[in-house]
């Protein structure tokens, strides 16, 4: 891991571990809403129980935030996975109704817990990109 990725990595990488591991207990109501915005952007997410959703993206989470912290991960795999999980929870923002603005990707006040997630999309790119431009001057 290059020394620059550190800050990007371990922040990141908290963040996630920490909301995964906020999730380990979801069921009932918690883990119903959740579901239901999830099965609303990515439809295939019905076979799903809802609180099994829940234990399931709480271990993806879990997982996504170590791989993150732990440094002998290299970044380009580490990126594909992040990049993997904004890329859904970009999905989620837009296919969400309320989240943006009407013909607009403007986020709603709503949206904008969703909408600052591209932030993760962006920082996971620039993992993948990062790793795989090094990798050809090397």
């Amino acid at each position: 891991m290059k020394v620059s990725h550190l800050p990007l990595r371990v922040s990141i990488g908290a963040f996630i571990l920490n909301s995964g591991l906020s999730k380990r207990t979801l069921e009932g109501e918690a883990a119903q809403g959740m579901h239901g915005m999830a099965v609303n952007a990515i439809p295939q997410l019905k076979q799903f129980p809802p609180d099994k959703f829940a234990r399931l993206l709480s271990g993806a989470e879990i997982a996504l935030g170590a791989a993150l912290l732990a440094p002998f991960i290299p970044s380009a795999l580490v990126g594909l996975g992040l990049t993997a999980f904004a890329a859904g929870l970009t999905q989620l923002y837009l296919a969400t109704p309320g989240m943006r603005e009407q013909g607009s990707l403007r986020p709603t006040q709503q949206g904008i817990g969703l909408a600052k997630d591209v932030w993760m999309l962006g920082a996971g790119l620039t993992l993948v990109l990062d790793g795989l431009t090094h990798r050809r001057r090397s």
